[in-house]
């Protein structure tokens, strides 16, 4: 089986069709059953099933009339939900007689999957069903009456966006026009749109069968759609807990969907992904975490749903890295992340306070944390640390380049080696970071998030912060250019730009040109003001969280901050006459 290497083949025959099955993994560990969409075939499974098979028995089958099992004669009435639904049957009974099976589908084979899920003769055969960009045709003619029914701007913005949305689905309703547009230019054009529109990597995928694939599977749609759209049934309620997987750039489906989907489905998880429709092949990694922890949940007997109000739906089982994670602003990022359903990776170079951190992470609900001892200025200590987290724990999804050291004191105060120190962390131990794993999540192919901690000082002159300002503007200046440079590979980058927050860096600041004595009480003055401002860190750790989420490019943290961000932008001559004040010491 081209893609999937190591599958074991089988024949099912069903219905007058004779159904092509691959199998991976165990036979004696829990079935996980994955069905393809349109215009696909088992292949767009290949790089997730694989993943799957190290916990699990996988199989894959191509659906009637594509990839390597037969077509119906004659194709019209031969792709009928009821047809499809004996097909599904048949393969689990041959694969897995005895338990029931865990069903994921895509597109269509989502589509599909709803029925199987919602009819009362599967029910017994399948323990869970993950979807993903493929709504029930049921519930779609159910939203679709109730908003014909009560018309308000609202719904009838939603149906025109739907329909618009829905182009694709009238053309294939026309006579023998998609069947010779596949069998000609379509189908030889499809990889190459696939490449370009929806960031699908290049190989051995869609495989030669897409023409004709493509033009049997038009019968879906032929078959399936008008009849269910205009008499949707009523019981279309799903018997076993489902985790909805829904792609935030899907241009064929609105989200607006699957609004009210605990009506039909009273055991739902939710989950986003910043993806495209095609998420089998452009976010394997993800996918086959988010399906490992549900089947596992599922057959340990511990599914709920996702908690309301908080980021789990998107940072579930992700793998979140944030440096300086010992205290401060590191440190409840770290238990936000954690708190959201992430892995976390808490480093710092203070072992004690990183140790602490993966602690309390995985008691804020991290399925798992590790502590990890760095020194992010240190070129090659950074470099191994890459290698060890990437081999030890996989490639980054989320990367939190937090770590830094205060400095003030005027520029003619400040020793050339007290410029080295403040740039080779809060400079260099973002460009190590970004560099070592910005790397390796572009090289995944699999999108990513960087988010870099400056400060509002870095559009904030001072003549007390030369140096520190000057190495956080640099940071953020870096983190537009990496921005710019990754968005075509579905990286995003942000720079965060808190302004004074109650955290440790004041117990460990320098001041230049002070003796110890004015230097601790130049600390204790600072924490004094800090401490007056009492802004809490976790404040800073919901703001990055949120920018993940709505891949924001510079996010100035609090009021002062915002008010800097916003005179540096449209009045910053009043910034500069401002710096021009000696600060009281």
């Amino acid at each position: 089986m081209t893609g999937m290497r190591g599958a074991r083949e089988r024949r099912v025959r069903t219905g007058g069709v004779e159904l092509c099955v691959a199998e991976m993994g165990e036979p004696g560990r829990p079935t996980v059953v994955l069905v393809h969409g349109y215009p696909d075939s088992k292949e767009v499974w290949s790089e997730v099933a694989p993943r799957l098979a190290e916990r699990f028995h996988v199989v894959a089958y191509d659906v009637r009339g594509h990839g390597r099992s037969t077509a119906p004669r004659p194709l019209r009435g031969g792709f009928t939900l009821e047809k499809l639904t004996d097909d599904f049957l048949a393969v689990a009974d041959a694969v897995s007689p005895d338990r029931p099976v865990h069903l994921v589908g895509h597109d269509w084979g989502s589509v599909q999957s709803w029925e199987f899920v919602t009819v009362a003769r599967t029910e017994g055969r399948i323990a869970s069903f993950t979807s993903m960009s493929g709504p029930s045709l049921d519930h779609l003619g159910h939203w679709i009456d109730r908003r014909l029914r009560r018309p308000t701007p609202r719904r009838v913005g939603q149906l025109l966006g739907q329909g618009a949305r829905s182009w694709y689905v009238y053309l294939l309703h026309t006579p023998a026009l998609p069947e010779a547009a596949w069998r000609g230019p379509l189908g030889r054009l499809w990889p190459r749109v696939l490449e370009h529109a929806e960031k699908v990597p290049g190989g051995d995928y869609p495989t030669s069968s897409l023409p004709s694939d493509a033009a049997h599977g038009a019968w879906l749609y032929r078959d399936n759609v008008r009849p269910r759209l205009r008499r949707p049934r009523a019981d279309a309620y799903a018997h076993v807990p489902v985790q909805l997987v829904t792609p935030l750039g899907d241009a064929f489906l609105s989200q607006r969907l699957h609004d009210g989907l605990e009506q039909w489905a009273p055991q739902l998880t939710r989950r986003t992904l910043p993806a495209k429709h095609w998420v089998p092949r452009t976010r394997p990694d993800q996918l086959a975490t988010w399906i490992t922890d549900f089947v596992t949940s599922v057959e340990d007997g511990r599914t709920r749903a996702a908690a309301p109000g908080r980021h789990a739906d998107r940072f579930g089982g992700q793998l979140v890295l944030v440096t300086g994670a010992g205290g401060g602003i590191g440190r409840a990022t770290a238990l936000a992340f954690a708190g959201a359903g992430a892995r976390v990776v808490a480093a710092d170079r203070d072992t004690e306070a990183a140790v602490r951190t993966a602690d309390e992470a995985r008691r804020a609900g991290a399925p798992a944390a590790w502590a990890e001892t760095v020194d992010v200025s240190d070129e090659r200590a950074m470099e191994r640390f890459a290698e060890r987290v990437t081999a030890e724990y996989g490639v980054v999804d989320v990367l939190v380049n937090n770590a830094g050291i205060g400095l003030g004191g005027s520029f003619f105060d400040t020793t050339p080696e007290e410029w080295r120190k403040v740039l080779d962390v809060n400079l260099w131990g973002v460009i190590h970071g970004c560099r070592l794993f910005g790397r390796r999540m572009a090289e995944r192919g699999q999108g990513g998030h960087i988010v870099n901690v400056a400060s509002a000082a870095a559009f904030l002159p001072s003549r007390a912060l030369p140096a520190y300002g000057t190495s956080k503007a640099a940071v953020l200046m870096l983190s537009e250019c990496l921005r710019a440079e990754l968005a075509g590979r579905g990286i995003g980058v942000t720079a965060v730009c808190p302004g004074f927050v109650s955290t440790g860096i004041t117990a460990t600041a320098r001041f230049a040109g002070t003796d110890a004595e004015e230097e601790r009480r130049l600390r204790r003055r600072a924490a004094r003001l800090y401490g007056l401002r009492n802004y809490p860190p976790e404040k800073v750790a919901a703001a990055i969280l949120r920018a993940v989420v709505r891949d924001e490019a510079v996010v100035p943290v609090t009021p002062e901050a915002r008010t800097a961000y916003a005179l540096s932008r449209w009045m910053p001559g009043a910034l500069r006459r401002i710096a021009r004040v000696k600060p009281s010491v």
